[in-house]
């Protein structure tokens, strides 16, 4: 939960670098969260109303935590386009994701695991 507080208190900020951790553990409750509203939507009668307001509510931190992510393997935040490209770009934007962090400090400032060591 504090991964995915310490994202949203960096609503829109595009700068910076952000750890596997930090993007995955945001990437999970997000998931979490939509399936659960979803759930309640479709119980409700009211779908997709609790779910839009709720995409809606996190669409910038997903793409600002994307970014700062694809900035700590060194990559510009355009990668994030990659996805655009049928099949395979969604396949490698998750390679992206995944892949550790450059160790050294890089273009987009100072290793982020190397701070919270």
């Amino acid at each position: 939960m504090n991964h995915y507080t310490d994202v949203l208190k960096k609503y829109a900020v595009f700068s910076g670098r952000a750890r596997r951790q930090e993007y995955w553990m945001f990437f999970l409750f997000n998931m979490a969260a939509a399936i659960i509203l979803a759930v309640v939507d479709g119980a409700l009668g009211t779908y997709p109303l609790l779910y839009g307001i709720y995409f809606l509510a996190v669409f910038v931190p997903s793409l600002a935590v994307g970014v700062r992510r694809l900035h700590d393997t060194g990559k510009s935040g355009w990668w994030m386009f990659i996805s655009l490209v049928p099949l395979i770009g969604g396949i490698w934007l998750i390679v992206l994701m995944a892949t550790e962090g450059q160790p050294q400090p890089n273009q987009y400032g100072p290793n982020p695991k190397a701070l919270q060591a």
